[in-house]
């Protein structure tokens, strides 16, 4: 592809790396093939099951491809996890039905689907008039005005469509399925989660987690408690998640098994404000908000202390981990020019959410979500505080007491003993979690007829509560703290989607030893990079060879990931195999006092003692020095042996 801007963490002088996706559709489609080629061959990721002809939408990530995510991950902790003292938990992926039911999972976890009428392939319905709507715009450049501003709305407005509605576009459009053109059925739910049986009765439903929140909710009574009873803390979880996609497609990007990192946050919902928000706040990036998408405008620069002052983004918490996310991104080598901060349109915006903004990263295939910031409110522990009958709630000591008119649920242990024996202790917790509504309710039926109706949700019955088993009155007390729920802040990065567009972002080509020759090169942070550096005897020589194995041992010493290549190619052969798996330093062994380090982008070299290599790789990779601090210390390499543009072998 065309160059236009350094590559990332490129030396002064570096050739030039794609600045943006091509604008047309061949463009871009070539350029991503290049790039999918170049991971599948380097085996950074391969279809699973390949050889029985792979599943769709399940990957195995190869030996680079490994690094490359533990290496993100491991930044992700420290960016977050360790900068922010949170709390670090590990959930079953398997999750029982109850807690997806509470969630809502169980109920609206779903896409609506079209089937072919003759073969029964299945498509997600509002794939394929987003599909239709694209083509139709980018193919048909001469469309009337009202045309084109009608497919711009129903692809704007795609995510707030009923079924019927959906359908009667599809019929409307004359959509066929893409393989056969056959007729679709009518669009229908279906839920994304793979479900399963826990236990070998078959009785017990479970699902596989399809993201990783809910362990974190329905541990937040023992984690509040794990942290003195103190707001606000964050709690984390890495893990995988599933979700049953109709149609998988664009590689990493949709897929049935992924990676999730989620963060919840949980602060006083009367109390928004953060410590070290003044620690982004003049950071200035592209953030689109939800008038300027209404209104048909574009992305802008704005400042994000200025967006939180004047409203835009809720509250200062949720731009606290807006700039955070942006900062995490940015260091693993996300270009700033593609990528945004979305704002939620009243469409996609859950009832309960206060505020929502998803980080988009632009790549071959446009816009992709890939980190949600949202502002859930206290929805997801209320939830569950109704379903399981387990106060989820934080409290405010107060310095004086204070005096309110509070409603009093006193159960009596004794009668609801007598009653239900071994449920008691549920039945008890459920009547403690009432709302107020619900308790006033139950005061007019105990007072009217001596008994009421009660569903126990951890009992999954009805139970009859008489007015013997608890009293509820109202009545003035003094009250020395305040008991509420909290609100939750939710950072949640799908860490493939992520990957996936670092690899674009970071990939060219720059010309080889013949004019028609082009060499690929993924021009990682030294913070992703795969393997950190590369050591090469020049020739087949044992005192070269016994000089390599010293420098890895103290490579290995040092906690550098390194591999030796003796092949005995020439030296630019093995060069350009490791640039193309994005290797930021080579060391090459052409003495037996001094080696010459050559930086990956610039292909500049330096020589330096044997003795100094693995103080200076290490400063390198762990941001101590740069490759500019490396060159003015020591005198550039002479008389290099590298032969830079010796064609690719097949590795």
């Amino acid at each position: 592809m065309a160059a236009a801007n350094q590559p990332p963490g490129s030396a002064p002088g570096a050739p030039a790396a794609p600045a943006g996706i091509a604008a047309t559709a061949a463009g871009r489609e070539a350029f991503r093939q290049s790039v999918v080629n170049t991971l599948e061959r380097r085996l950074f990721y391969i279809p699973s099951f390949k050889i029985y002809r792979g599943v769709a939408g399940l990957y195995d990530y190869g030996p680079p491809g490994c690094a490359v995510k533990s290496n993100v991950l491991t930044f992700w902790r420290q960016h977050f996890v360790l900068e922010e003292g949170m709390l670090e938990v590990d959930c079953p992926c398997v999750t029982p039905e109850v807690v997806l039911k509470a969630s809502g999972h169980v109920d609206k976890f779903t896409d609506l689907m079209v089937k072919d009428e003759k073969t029964g392939t299945c498509y997600r319905a509002d794939h394929l008039l987003k599909d239709f709507c694209k083509e139709k715009l980018e193919k048909e450049p001469n469309l009337a005005p009202e045309k084109v501003a009608e497919l711009n709305h129903v692809i704007a407005t795609l995510d707030d469509m009923s079924a019927e509605q959906l359908g009667v576009k599809i019929k409307e459009y004359g959509i066929t399925a893409p393989e056969t053109k056959n007729q679709l059925s009518d669009p229908y739910p279906f839920n994304l989660m793979f479900q399963t049986s826990i236990g070998p009765t078959g009785l017990s439903t479970g699902y596989m987690r399809p993201e990783t929140a809910q362990g974190i909710f329905v541990n937040f009574k023992d984690l509040y408690y794990y942290n003195g009873n103190k707001l606000p803390f964050a709690a984390a979880q890495i893990g995988q998640a599933f979700r049953n996609e109709i149609s998988p497609r664009q590689g990493l990007l949709r897929v049935r098994e992924f990676t999730l990192a989620e963060i919840e946050h949980f602060v006083d919902p009367e109390d928004k404000s953060h410590p070290k928000f003044s620690d982004v706040a003049d950071l200035k990036f592209l953030m689109f908000p939800r008038e300027e998408q209404l209104t048909g405008k574009s992305s802008t620069t704005l400042r994000l202390g200025d967006a939180v002052a004047n409203g835009t983004i809720n509250n200062e918490t949720l731009g606290y981990f807006i700039g955070r996310v942006y900062l995490f991104l940015t260091r693993l080598g996300i270009e700033k020019d593609r990528l945004r901060f979305r704002q939620h349109l009243p469409n996609e915006m859950a009832h309960y959410a206060a505020d929502c903004w998803d980080a988009e990263i632009e790549c071959s295939y446009g816009w992709i979500e890939c980190v949600g910031i949202a502002d859930r409110s206290a929805y997801d522990l209320k939830a569950h505080t109704e379903k399981s009958g387990v106060a989820l709630v934080a409290a405010e000591k107060f310095a004086e007491p204070r005096e309110v008119e509070k409603l009093l649920i006193t159960p009596s242990k004794k009668d609801l003993g007598l009653a239900f024996k071994g449920n008691q202790k549920m039945v008890l917790e459920a009547l403690e979690a009432m709302s107020e509504a619900e308790a006033l309710e139950m005061k007019f039926k105990l007072e009217s007829n001596g008994e009421a109706e009660f569903q126990v949700c951890t009992l999954n019955k009805t139970v009859t509560i008489t007015n013997k088993m608890v009293s509820i009155n109202k009545e003035k007390k003094k009250e020395h703290q305040r008991v509420f729920t909290p609100s939750v802040i939710e950072p949640s990065f799908g860490i493939g989607r992520i990957i996936y567009c670092l690899y674009e972002h970071c990939f060219y080509t720059r010309a080889g030893k013949t004019e028609d020759e082009q060499l690929n090169v993924f021009a990682f942070p030294t913070l992703v990079a795969p393997i950190k550096c590369t050591v090469f005897p020049l020739a087949k020589n044992e005192q070269f060879d016994t000089v390599a194995r010293d420098i890895s041992k103290e490579l290995t010493s040092s906690g550098i990931s390194h591999i030796i290549d003796v092949t005995g190619t020439s030296i630019g052969k093995r060069y350009a195999r490791t640039d193309e798996i994005g290797v930021p330093l080579a060391v090459t062994v052409d003495s037996t006092t001094t080696v010459t380090i050559r930086e990956r982008d610039s292909k500049a070299q330096v020589r330096v003692k044997i003795a100094e290599v693995a103080s200076i790789v290490k400063r390198l990779v762990e941001g101590q020095s740069t490759w500019g601090d490396i060159q003015r210390h020591y005198h550039d390499a002479h008389g290099s042996p590298e032969e830079e543009n010796a064609p690719e072998e097949n590795a």
